[in-house]
């Protein structure tokens, strides 16, 4: 079957650079079709340390335009989804044997303005031997910093930039694989194939975004036929998470004695996030899982730190994926650039733009950079336009998100006050599409879990593409976390039978 429609950006990838560029090219005017072969944000966008940061540790690295362009990206994206960002602050402890104090101190100097930052309060230096956030430390670490970043839901990020990509009229297909695609009579003829049916079609298009993050490079050999295809360098990234191991609302960014850093990061109300590690990868990204050694290495240099030992018999979940850094010849993985590289296809006809790198905090900014692009070959049509709209549900001031919860819980009283909380950190403004006329809990259907109702279930499969149990605990909810087994089951069923209906 084939589209009788030519569109004029085909994307593939629905990662957080894919779904980026899509909402960013149909609000300047431009017809877009998206294909991602598995859920949106299930490869890199959903396995990531869920920080909009500037990137503190890349300083080290001289990266200076990288976290300026972070730095200030911070309060932009925090404007514009304050349901699922909201501002973290770190503590860093100072450590006699790692970076000295004054280097320290000259770092987050820098961090705190050559950025812009109106939002966010700045540094301050705390006395751990009396301040609560030294408590669960160990007694050596007397001294140590403050400062600000802010916490993202990476894959709701992504889901909500889909939606109101949607929503301005682009065509987003999950679970629909890319097979082919070769330039006919100066446009694209891109073979598409149905995973779930393997019904194929072909959709034309002017021009071709290669957004498939660790796949970037098969895209070009296998689909687009560039047996020469070498420029991503496969990053694996690793977390554990572990039941909560302080009672505040601060993280903690650790150094190691091997130059690297690992935060520890409150996760879920009852948990504790740490990670990530850096090692390359030479496998398929869809294979990629935690090592003993990875376990071995967190569990170590979090317990350096922390007064209670964090042990590999605690772990209640971990999590890996690769970052498709941008092959720049760096000798250890931690000095790959974190910066996006973003290049032209050299064949003459339709045009054929790669992304390279990227990360989650810069994405409406590599959109900007990609739009530039697509500008220069199907012409301006009109300006940019992301830095001031807001996500789905994020249409509420940044600091009003209790504001917001009380405005939630007035409207449905008989929700219970962390149900109301969640609905808005997860869906903000929009709790109140999945809510609709309910008027007691019973409204809301079967409890699969933790709170997890069936209107929740229902709202997920009509307007965020979720098909699978999978989608909806892992990537637009977190409650795998806590259902068991047989509440997995219930759920898939319940999602396969609404599926065939």
């Amino acid at each position: 079957m084939a589209h009788d429609k030519l569109y004029d950006v085909f994307v593939i990838g629905g990662g957080i650079n894919g779904c980026g560029i899509a909402r960013d090219a149909v609000g300047r005017g431009y017809s877009v079709f998206l294909a991602e072969m598995n859920d949106l944000a299930s490869g890199t966008s959903s396995w990531s340390s869920k920080l909009i940061h500037g990137g503190f540790r890349y300083l080290e690295y001289y990266e200076f335009r990288l976290v300026r362009e972070a730095l200030s990206e911070r309060e932009v994206l925090l404007s514009n989804a304050p349901h699922i960002i909201w501002p973290l602050r770190f503590v860093l402890p100072h450590h006699k044997e790692m970076r000295p104090a004054w280097l320290l101190r000259l770092g987050l100097f820098l961090y705190d303005h050559i950025g812009t930052r109106k939002l966010l309060p700045g540094t301050k230096t705390v006395d751990l031997k009396t301040s609560p956030v030294g408590k669960p430390l160990k007694p050596l670490f007397s001294k140590g910093f403050e400062y600000s970043d802010c916490w993202v839901n990476d894959a709701r990020l992504v889901v909500l930039n889909a939606r109101d990509a949607a929503d301005r009229g682009a065509d987003i297909r999950t679970r629909t694989e890319v097979v082919g695609a070769e330039r006919k009579d100066g446009v694209w003829e891109v073979t598409i194939a149905d995973r779930a049916t393997s019904a194929r079609e072909v959709v034309h298009a002017r021009l071709i975004v290669n957004a498939g993050g660790p796949w970037v490079d098969r895209i070009l050999s296998g689909v687009i036929g560039r047996n020469d295809a070498h420029n991503v360098r496969l990053v694996q990234g690793s977390h554990i998470v572990v039941p909560k191991l302080h009672g505040h609302d601060r993280a903690y960014i650790f150094q190691n004695g091997d130059g690297r850093i690992i935060f520890a990061l409150p996760y879920e109300e009852d948990f504790t996030l740490i990670g990530t590690t850096d090692r390359d990868y030479t496998g398929d990204p869809k294979n990629v899982k935690i090592t003993d050694g990875e376990i071995d290495y967190l569990c170590a240099a979090a317990s350096e730190y922390f007064e209670k030992p964090v042990e590999r018999s605690t772990i209640v979940w971990t999590y890996s994926g690769v970052r498709p850094l941008y092959d720049d010849g760096a000798s250890a993985a931690q000095e790959a650039t974190r910066d996006y590289v973003l290049k032209a296809d050299p064949d003459e006809g339709a045009a054929l733009l790669n992304i390279f790198g990227g990360k989650i905090t810069t994405y409406r900014k590599l959109a900007e950079s990609m739009l530039e692009l697509i500008e220069a070959r199907l012409g301006k049509k009109s300006a940019p336009w992301t830095h001031r709209a807001a996500l789905p549900g994020g249409d509420f001031p940044a600091g009003d998100f209790e504001g917001e919860v009380a405005r939630l819980h007035a409207d449905y009283a008989f929700l219970e006050a962390m149900q109301a909380r969640r609905y808005v950190r997860q869906y903000g403004t929009k709790a109140r599409l999945l809510l609709g006329r309910a008027s007691s809990m019973a409204d809301l259907g079967e409890d699969f879990g933790y709170g997890l109702y069936t209107a929740e279930i229902d709202y997920l499969m009509a307007h965020e593409w979720a098909m699978e149990a999978a989608d909806v605990l892992w990537r637009r909810t977190k409650r795998g976390l806590r259902l068991e087994p047989a509440q997995v089951d219930a759920l898939e069923a319940y999602m396969a039978q609404k599926r065939a209906a």
